[in-house]
């Protein structure tokens, strides 16, 4: 069984490039693989984001805290096991403002845990998911991927690389507001090789 989880973070429900296109990714992956399961993750509905309490209780072991902090770490604890059982991971990430949306990075807040994800070690931090592949269809109006300008594609790229996925490819429909059927037919090529 390939267990894949997708990560839809566009506010768009209708009308959103990195969502048609990650579906359409998806469903290569079906065809490619035998017996696949999808968790999909809508993080643009909402995720709460850390407070003081959370940053520290966070690191307490699940058999030592109170009724309060697994109250308050529930979400956390869903969505790192989320993570932890996928083979594959694959993640809409729109361009806002030259950046990811604030919605995936409250998503990367929640999955970056010491001792589940990544651990620290006296050499420094070691990433703990070194088995899984990380597909991200990045899509924007006019920032080109791979620019100077593009703050999504390398944050992405060091983000998984922390927690030890070094196997992560990029999916680009950029500049779309310049050129929307070239960029589309790219990422659809590319989507295309996927399953090939």
């Amino acid at each position: 069984m390939t267990r894949v989880l997708t990560i839809h973070s566009s506010a768009r429900r209708s009308g959103s490039y990195s969502r048609k296109l990650t579906d359409e990714l998806i469903e290569q992956l079906k065809q490619k693989f035998d017996n696949v399961t999808v968790t999909s993750r809508d993080v643009a509905e909402g995720l709460s984001f850390p407070t003081e309490n959370w940053l520290t209780d966070r690191v307490v072991p699940k058999g030592e805290r109170t009724a309060e902090q697994e109250t308050a770490l529930a979400q956390t604890d869903e969505l790192v096991e989320e993570l932890r059982a996928a083979d594959i991971v694959v993640v809409g990430a729109p361009t806002y403002n030259f950046g990811i949306p604030a919605a995936l990075k409250a998503w990367i807040d929640h999955i970056a845990q010491p001792g589940r994800t990544f651990n620290y070690t006296e050499n420094g931090p070691v990433g703990l998911l070194s088995d899984t592949k990380v597909y991200v269809v990045n899509a924007s109006g006019g920032v080109p991927v791979g620019s100077p300008a593009d703050f999504v594609t390398p944050y992405l790229k060091h983000v998984f690389g922390f927690l030890g996925i070094s196997d992560v490819e990029f999916i680009a429909a950029d500049q779309l507001m310049m050129s929307e059927n070239d960029s589309l037919q790219r990422a659809r090529t590319t989507i295309e090789q996927v399953a090939a």
